[in-house]
């Protein structure tokens, strides 16, 4: 397999441009059949909807789990523990490791790995979704292949120091499997036939449905917001905003500002919680104490950023002024790109201006 970082021209997307640069899709067959029952199981689940088969409380219970699960990804696995944006205590992280269980998108350590892999070699063969080899790829046929050699070889640089170092992540890479079941699928199935009777057959193409309804709308983050939107923040990256993406999934679909300013716990530049749900909760954790040190980008830097690298989307680009200087209209494509917080290449002047908010003694 072609190991060159960058070896698919921009000109080319999809797979026959990772066809024509020596790769190989390796296919899990393992990972396609699971895959094809997990979507056959959720479309016979929605049938059971609209035909009158499910009771309301089975589809109310299995929808409230489905942003359950997501609050796991977005605001524990991801803001959290892929990009150290902000801190949490012991039982805010026991609480958002057991959602991220129920989402069930492999282990904390695991996911994380992997997406600081992402933000580093974004859109190269580095990256495991890589979206250069086309929408299904980038959506869900990373799934179905075998890593790229890229991956494996870069994806040993990354640092997961610290999350061999917290134990909740340790505690449940050790015990993934077994939790993962009990939460993500016994005890969800269960639960509606015991409480108020639902039929078993209908209760685990529920759980199959709200599963595999929640792997897409993470998923959706890596395919549509990677190439279809806006790019007010950073024109040169394939990351865009996407208010689809943002609805579906409690507030990641401000993908362009995400991956310009990765250590960003609010993973957007909006000031209310408006779909950006994911924010308003760790804002009410870090209320009652239990989330601090939540990093955040200052409009000043935000707006440099707007009109050095900026494609003019942004709604206030042309009112802005700082101090009457004006900005850099420059169109560098040099910009650093870091995985979150603690990484070696984040600019040290980066961390000098960030506000942290409801910082630790």
């Amino acid at each position: 397999m072609d190991s060159t970082e960058n070896s698919i021209p921009t000109s080319l997307v999809g797979p026959q441009a990772y066809e024509q640069n020596g790769g190989k899709h390796q296919i899990v067959w393992r990972n396609v059949a699971s895959m094809s029952y997990l979507h056959l199981s959720g479309l016979y689940g929605i049938y059971l909807c609209i035909s009158g088969q499910v009771f309301l409380r089975t589809f109310i219970f299995q929808f409230l789990l489905v942003y359950l699960a997501n609050f796991g990804t977005t605001a524990g696995v991801h803001r959290l523990w892929s990009h150290k944006s902000y801190k949490a205590t012991l039982p805010f992280r026991i609480l958002l490791m057991l959602a991220q269980t129920l989402a069930c998108q492999n282990s904390i350590h695991e996911w994380a790995r992997d997406h600081r892999a992402h933000h580093k070699y974004t859109d190269t063969n580095a990256d495991p979704h890589n979206s250069k080899r086309g929408f299904f790829f980038c959506h869900i046929g990373w799934i179905l292949v075998q890593k790229h050699e890229d991956l494996k070889t870069k994806g040993k640089n990354i640092d997961i120091s610290d999350l061999e170092n917290d134990s909740v992540v340790m505690f449940q890479k050790k015990f993934f499997k077994f939790l993962a079941l009990l939460i993500c699928f016994v005890g969800p199935w269960y639960v509606p036939i015991r409480m108020w009777g639902e039929n078993w057959w209908v209760s685990w193409n529920l759980v199959l449905l709200r599963y595999t309804f929640g792997l897409n709308i993470t998923w959706c983050v890596n395919s549509f917001a990677h190439l279809w939107g806006h790019k007010p923040y950073d024109k040169h990256i394939n990351p865009t905003e996407s208010k689809v993406v943002t609805i579906l999934t409690a507030g990641e679909g401000w993908h362009n500002y995400h991956h310009t300013f990765p250590w960003d716990y609010k993973a957007a530049e909006l000031p209310n919680y408006l779909f950006n749900w994911t924010t308003g909760l760790i804002d009410f954790f870090a209320w009652i104490g239990w989330a601090y040190d939540m990093k955040t980008v200052s409009e000043k830097v935000i707006f440099q950023r707007v009109q050095r690298t900026g494609d003019g989307s942004h709604s206030q680009n042309a009112e802005v002024k700082l101090n009457g200087n004006g900005f850099n209209n420059g169109n560098s494509t040099n910009e650093i790109h870091s995985w979150g917080w603690d990484d070696v290449d984040l600019r040290k002047e980066d961390k000098e201006v960030a506000i942290v908010l409801n910082r630790s003694v």
